[in-house]
């Protein structure tokens, strides 16, 4: 099957081992036909299971992680995030065009790597007697994805450069709150997140890459069309502290971090 039709139909796949199952059996570095400029009838939503609950994100309760329920609560919130992070890579694929070859490989590898994410979140779960699905959820981020679903040049602004930029400087924070609890769980989950947020960089990498890319193809000015962008599509403002290390790794100029406000480094 082309890739892009491919990656459609695991987008469209609502069991979420199942669609791990189908990323991992996709070889990233094959020979895969790709049309790239093929429009596809698809749905309004990504195939998801029926749990969890989706929720107004402030009714999401606050846990301590200092609780083995708060923890696993924690984990659950993280392990949303990387399956919806499939999802956003998967549409990345299928639904724009005229993109060349090697964005839509880029992005097939990044949502191998996100299934993998959630893979690891969910057996850490399972050895707390959980499942993904036990705790309620939101659906922030997938709200900026349909926001930017007419534009890829915003799309890129906006989900793996900022939203998924914040985990970058969420990710060492939580690490911090979970190395003081120092429980073996929380340990491990520490270890878990070393691996996600070295992926991670890489993934926001991508993003700077074709942003940049796109805005050259459209002779944009990279600062000025994202906070053109970012304001048209509310898109939330970003607050220190700052990961500045990984976000120089992932690609950010220097006057892209000095706009940064207030930064610092982690």
């Amino acid at each position: 099957m082309e890739l892009r039709q491919h990656c459609l139909t695991v987008f469209c796949q609502r069991d979420p081992a199942l669609k791990v199952a189908a990323l991992r059996a996709l070889d990233r570095y094959g020979d895969h036909s790709v049309d790239c400029l093929a429009h596809f009838t698809h749905p309004e939503q990504p195939g998801r299971p029926p749990r969890p609950e989706l929720v107004h994100p402030q009714q999401v309760p606050r846990r301590s992680p200092f609780t083995a329920e708060g923890h696993c609560a924690l984990m659950h919130s993280i392990a949303h995030i990387e399956f919806n992070a499939i999802n956003l890579a998967l549409d990345a694929v299928w639904r724009f065009t005229g993109m060349p070859r090697a964005y839509y490989l880029d992005w097939l590898g990044v949502a191998q790597e996100e299934a993998e994410h959630f893979d690891l979140l969910r057996a850490h779960l399972q050895t707390e007697g959980h499942a993904y699905g036990d705790f309620v959820a939101h659906d922030g981020l997938w709200t900026m994805c349909e926001s930017t679903r007419l534009d890829v040049v915003a799309r890129m602004a906006l989900v793996p450069r900022t939203l998924e930029a914040r985990g970058l400087d969420a990710t060492p924070i939580i690490q911090a709150k979970l190395r003081k609890v120092g429980t073996p769980r929380a340990l491990a989950a520490v270890d878990i997140l070393d691996i996600i947020l070295a992926e991670e960089v890489g993934h926001v990498a991508i993003g700077n890459h074709w942003y940049h890319w796109l805005c050259q193809r459209d002779a944009l000015e990279p600062l000025a069309f994202y906070a053109r962008v970012a304001e048209q599509h509310g898109a939330p403002r970003l607050k220190p502290p700052f990961n500045l290390t990984a976000r120089k790794l992932a690609g950010f100029s220097d006057a892209e971090v000095d706009a940064l406000p207030t930064a610092f480094s982690t």
